[in-house]
């Protein structure tokens, strides 16, 4: 169960990575494995590779060694058989005690004579012994050091020669004190036991000889010590070692040898050593060539060392690919997922970075296609909407007949005036001024001019009803009253500051109008006022609403909600938007000392047709 549980957990983390991340390790996965398992069998098959060639080297070289001890025993056996040429003197040895002191001495040099002639058949031999069967020793030496022949008859290895069954033989390595310099070293000797022709032991012939003259190591087997740590050892039958290669090549010494000879040659089964055996074809000798596995494993170590490194760079070369490409493939991905959230709060924005032509660059292109039918679609319905919205307009301008309602308001202002009641009379006419912009045809073609005239006309009725407590200031340019703006656009923002910037009447509420050409050519309206101001929470309050204008200027509203100062104020925007524009906008700010500034920037656009109303136009700088 736990198992289970567990293997859940891993599905359903592995379910909710991002797309990115899954993508980054299924590449990086799909990569490593291979790469690790590839690694796995080249190290394999490299280690096993390594051993097998140190194994034929080692085989090689021991066949080699073989051949040439081989060589050697069969040369040394001549030797040592060229003394049975002179049976005459093998025979005398056996009676040496029953001849006469002349013929001992002629028996001594033919002797002498024998053993020179041995000892120049082969260059390195250095002394030759003749040990008679009455231990009458003969020598003779190319060195200047002899043999001390009692040593010689007291050493142990010569006491087992006396009591062996070979006729050929060669000794294990000994010491050299029983030499009169008493030198350091070892040697080794080869002999011969001398019999009589009768069959009758006669003696033993011995020859000294240095163990380099045993084995001489070639350049290819230093090199192949030096990089395999080899060793070659070579033993008689008696299990005494008579080379061995790290002394003859300096690693070991001689006495080292001497004294543990027997570690040497034992065999103990362990697998801390590669060991390869022959033996040459008389078995007298015994080869073995020994390889230490820690020195196979230090290259095979080296190699598992630049196993890992090329794993190790492989996978950081793989990881930057696989970031390059996930990033490259989810990049367009991140992008569409961004712009379909925000198509659902409404803001249906292409993506508009140029794509690749796979598959994902086809799904932007479909996205970008359907955005675009959704926002056309949207603006269909709302001119639909707008259209309809107008037709009703004009149904209702129908229904009221301008002729008919200007005459009845006349007709009551006329009686106000018989009746002496000027100020009624003011309303009303001030009533149908504003009646005359709003529902005649002149209205179709707006203008700044009309727009100020409207907004005069509302602050007049304002002024009758707050005992003029306000005062409009007008600072317009002559040739921006001609330019077209779209209707009611400055009266709500003026309504808005007598709403919230009004006091009390005890102080003059100021309303500044104010037209300025920017750079562009382009007319900047700034609407001001020195009533009581926005805090700065309804300030970012207000600014959060103009800015929704972009997402929701295809929204239909509706037409019966009652608009608050911001609702008025976003109205406006949205309008401002759709008529001119995503350049041109609304925006809102706290004044410089108190009150409030409202901005609105809107295109140069001439009105088609001019309008005047009757009365003409009666002040700019108005108050009390």
């Amino acid at each position: 169960m736990e198992r289970n549980h567990w293997i859940r957990r891993a599905v359903l983390m592995i379910r909710n990575m991002r797309f990115q991340n899954k993508l980054m390790a299924g590449y990086l996965l799909a990569c490593v494995i291979p790469l690790l398992g590839v690694s796995a069998i080249i190290f394999h098959q490299s280690a096993e590779g390594l051993e097998d060639s140190s194994q034929e080297f080692a085989s090689l070289y021991t066949s080699q060694i073989r051949t040439t001890l081989n060589e050697f025993l069969n040369e040394y056996d001549k030797v040592t058989k060229s003394v049975l040429v002179d049976s005459e003197v093998i025979n005398k040895l056996r009676g040496e005690r029953s001849l006469s002191m002349d013929e001992l001495i002629i028996q001594r040099v033919a002797v002498q004579r024998l053993l020179m002639r041995v000892a120049l058949l082969k260059p390195e031999i250095g002394t030759v012994m003749l040990v008679s069967g009455n231990n009458s020793v003969y020598q003779y030496t190319t060195t200047t050091s002899r043999v001390n022949e009692s040593m010689l008859l007291s050493r142990e290895w010569y006491k087992r020669l006396r009591s062996s069954d070979d006729t050929f033989f060669i000794t294990g390595l000994h010491d050299r004190s029983y030499y009169e310099d008493k030198g350091a070293g070892a040697v080794v000797t080869v002999g011969r036991v001398l019999f009589s022709s009768d069959g009758a032991y006669a003696g033993i012939l011995l020859i000294d000889l240095d163990p380099f003259a045993l084995l001489q190591l070639d350049h290819d087997f230093v090199l192949a010590r030096d990089k395999y740590g080899m060793s070659v050892i070579i033993s008689n039958r008696q299990k005494e070692i008579v080379y061995h290669s790290d002394a003859a090549s300096g690693r070991l010494s001689w006495e080292q040898v001497l004294n543990s000879g027997a570690e040497y040659i034992k065999d103990d089964g362990s697998q801390d050593h590669i060991i390869l055996s022959g033996n040459t074809s008389q078995e007298n000798l015994l080869i073995k060539t020994v390889i230490p596995r820690s020195k196979l494993l230090q290259k095979i170590n080296r190699i598992k060392g630049m196993t890992v490194i090329v794993i190790l760079t492989s996978c950081l070369v793989i990881t930057l690919i696989s970031l390059g490409l996930s990033y490259t493939i989810t990049k367009p991905i991140k992008a569409l997922r961004r712009k379909m959230k925000q198509a659902e709060t409404g803001q249906y924005l292409p993506i508009e970075n140029e794509q690749a032509g796979d598959e994902i660059g086809s799904l932007v292109h479909s996205y970008n296609r359907m955005i675009i039918t959704i926002r056309t679609l949207i603006e269909d319905v709302y001119m639909a909407e707008i259209k309809q919205r107008k037709a009703k307009f004009i149904a209702l301008q129908h229904q009221i007949n301008p002729h008919m309602l200007y005459n009845t308001l006349e007709s009551i202002r006329m009686k106000a005036l018989v009746k002496d009641d000027e100020e009624t009379a003011g309303m009303i006419k001030i009533l149908a001024r504003m009646f005359r912009l709003t529902l005649g045809k002149e209205g179709r073609h707006h203008s700044v001019k009309h727009e100020l005239e409207y907004t005069a006309n509302y602050l007049q009725l304002q002024n009758i009803r707050y005992d003029n407590t306000f005062r409009l200031d007008i600072k317009i340019p002559d040739e921006m009253m001609d330019c077209s703006i779209i209707p009611l656009v400055f009266q709500p923002i003026v309504e808005n500051s007598i709403n919230h910037g009004f006091e009390s009447y005890s102080r003059t509420l100021n309303i500044g109008i104010e037209g300025v050409w920017t750079e562009e050519g382009e007319i900047l309206i700034r609407i001001t006022d020195d009533g009581t101001g926005i805090s700065s929470e309804k300030h970012k309050e207000l600014l959060a609403l103009l800015e929704d204008v972009e997402s929701d200027k295809h929204k239909l509203e509706e037409t019966d909600v009652p608009e608050s100062g911001g609702l008025g104020l976003k109205n406006i925007a949205e309008r401002i938007k759709l008529h001119y524009g995503e350049r041109y906008y609304l925006t809102i700010r706290p004044g410089m000392d108190r009150g409030t500034v409202v901005e609105i920037l809107i295109p140069k656009l001439k009105a088609n047709v001019r309008y005047m109303e009757r009365g003409g136009w009666n002040e700019v700088n108005f108050g009390g």
